[in-house]
């Protein structure tokens, strides 16, 4: 441990702050093409060594750290090149630790990649250094089929707007006649089309009966011209759009078998799961889609996102903290500079925002806290806020397993109002007042 002697040969102790907490620790500056490493000082000669990406070198590195003692070693998330440099070291049995790179800025004016992992390596000696969340490997296999699921809906989203394009330029209105133009109605007439059909008539019968628009208006929007560019362009995008929707069968068949994996003890007794709502039940050990605005979607989203093990964090106001969804506390001097909520790239955080912006219009007393906090607050800030309350009720269910009942609007009016009359009442009497009600008042005059 380090110390040093006073002017009277007294050993003083440095600051804990300020120990060697990690006496085997080693840093590593992560790139695309080459890492550096640096381990503390005697261990190795040289101290620093740079390593190229390919995975022999990566396995070269991990048996290098050993062979110097390493036991905990710490990289910056740069892009998503760390991760196979994460996956490498962590399966040798070595402690990693991902920090974000935010939070390890050099000193100004020097930046270099030997001078980046020396001083990852100091700080982390220094045990300043704090890891960033990362749940456990079968939550990260659940994770990576999830967001390749969503980046199949963006790649299918992106074609549709491809099949609208193609149809505005014959001159087709199909889209303001038809909510969703993938539907059935919407593909029945647009599979006509490429087939051949031209006559409104015989493609406005082949509108579904729940539609709301009746054949004549329907036949009404057919009437386009029908150039065989536009129509070439319209039949890839519709080819497009069905191959994603079956890689997106396909995918969400892995996600489900995934799934099943965290309930393999009790196949016995109720067999593998059959569908995605059951799968996530059985996984949480709660229904979370009884809160409302939480559909199963959400659900999956945020338990890839963040697991079921809640003990990760202390409480639930680290957890929202962690999510980016509390009031941030930017302050100088006693006075608050903003209270405005960081910036944070969190899936699950967007899951919950999402859901919170689906409940303007419920009449559950989620419902009617977020239009009051809309009224006072506007509506950025009160889906933020909304989206807080919901991520609390998802950690209580996911730590204690309870499970959620809606109060409803009734009951959340009725205790906002008796807080309002609590705080009137106060005020009134500090200023030597007395509140009383109208009907209270009323009665009292007419007994005297």
């Amino acid at each position: 441990m380090s110390t040093k002697k006073s002017s009277k040969g007294k050993r003083m102790k440095l600051p804990k702050h300020l120990q060697h907490i990690n006496l085997y620790a080693a840093g590593i500056d992560v790139g695309s093409r080459s890492h550096f490493v640096a381990v503390p000082e005697g261990s190795s000669e040289p101290p620093v060594r740079e390593f190229e990406s390919f995975t022999d070198d990566l396995h070269r590195m991990a048996e290098w750290l050993i062979a110097c003692g390493v036991t905990t070693v710490v990289m910056e998330s740069t892009g998503i090149y760390w991760i196979p440099v994460f996956e490498i070291l962590e399966s040798k049995g070595l402690d990693v630790k991902l920090v974000n790179a935010r939070h390890v800025k050099n000193v100004p004016g020097r930046k270099s990649d030997v001078l980046d992992c020396q001083w990852l390596q100091r700080l982390h000696t220094y045990g300043l250094l704090e890891g960033a969340f990362r749940p456990t490997e079968q939550v990260c296999a659940l994770r990576a089929y999830v967001r390749q699921r969503m980046n199949l809906v963006r790649y299918a989203s992106s074609h549709i707007q491809h099949m609208q394009k193609a149809m505005a330029q014959m001159n087709l209105q199909l889209v303001n006649v038809v909510s969703d133009i993938t539907g059935t109605t919407g593909m029945r007439i647009i599979k006509a089309i490429l087939d051949g059909e031209r006559n409104p008539l015989v493609l406005a019968r082949m509108r579904d009966h729940r539609c709301k628009n009746n054949e004549e208006t329907i036949a009404r929007s057919l009437h386009g011209n029908f150039r065989p560019e536009h129509l070439f362009s319209l039949k890839q995008a519709v080819d497009l759009y069905i191959f994603y929707q079956g890689q997106i069968a396909e995918c969400d068949r892995e996600i489900l078998s995934q799934l099943a994996t965290f309930d393999a003890v009790s196949f016995s007794d109720n067999g593998p799961p059959t569908t995605l709502e059951d799968a996530l039940q059985r996984m949480s050990g709660v229904d979370l889609t009884r809160i409302d605005g939480i559909d199963t979607n959400s659900v999956l989203k945020i338990i890839a996102e963040i697991g079921v093990d809640m003990s990760r964090w202390k409480s639930a106001k680290h957890f929202v903290s962690w999510l980016g969804l509390c009031p941030g506390t930017k302050v100088s001097g006693g006075k608050v500079l903003s209270g405005k909520s960081k910036q944070v790239a969190n899936r699950a955080a967007a899951a919950l925002r999402m859901a919170a912006f689906t409940l303007f219009n419920s009449k559950s007393a989620l419902g009617a806290y977020l239009r009051r906090q809309r009224s006072r607050l506007g509506a950025p800030k009160a889906i933020t806020a909304t989206a807080h309350k919901l991520a609390r009720l998802v950690y209580s269910m996911l730590k204690h397993g309870t499970a959620y009942v809606d109060a409803g609007q009734e009951y959340y009016e009725e205790r906002y109002r008796s807080r309002v009359v609590q705080n009137l009442k106060r005020k009134a009497q500090k200023l030597g007042f007395e509140l009383v009600e109208i009907a209270g008042l009323q009665q009292k005059i007419a007994t005297t």
